[in-house]
């Protein structure tokens, strides 16, 4: 049913954890679904040196936010804000049409990352 990627990144959720202050952690939801992502990142001269995630939810949206800490790291704000939820089901390689959520997830929690990332 799932992509093989897909399951690797579920098996193997790579950035796992949070970041201590001060890092920027988000915490986003979908209320159709119940999943929660919470998303940290730590930036150091400007590009997002650490990304940590936890995923309350199903496989995908675990393998979603793998996917996307390995995405964003590396990255500056400028290059994050070219985020689409294509690059999370490209990286896990395809979701299902019932998974699509996971992706849109990751999306609203970039958006979020970006709002606060924004903040003096």
């Amino acid at each position: 049913m799932y992509p093989e990627r897909l399951i690797e990144h579920f098996q193997n959720p790579r950035n796992v954890g949070e970041l201590a202050p001060p890092a920027v952690t988000v915490e986003v939801s979908n209320p159709a679904c119940g999943d929660i992502l919470r998303l940290a990142v730590r930036l150091e001269s400007g590009v997002a040196a650490e990304v940590r995630y936890k995923v309350r939810g199903c496989t995908a949206s675990i393998a979603a936010g793998s996917a996307l800490t390995e995405w964003i790291a590396g990255k500056t704000p400028d290059q994050i804000a070219v985020f689409v939820p294509g690059v999370v089901d490209e990286a896990v390689g395809g979701l299902p049409a019932e998974s699509k959520h996971a992706a849109a997830l990751c999306a609203d929690g970039v958006k979020a990352l970006l709002k606060r990332l924004a903040l003096p």
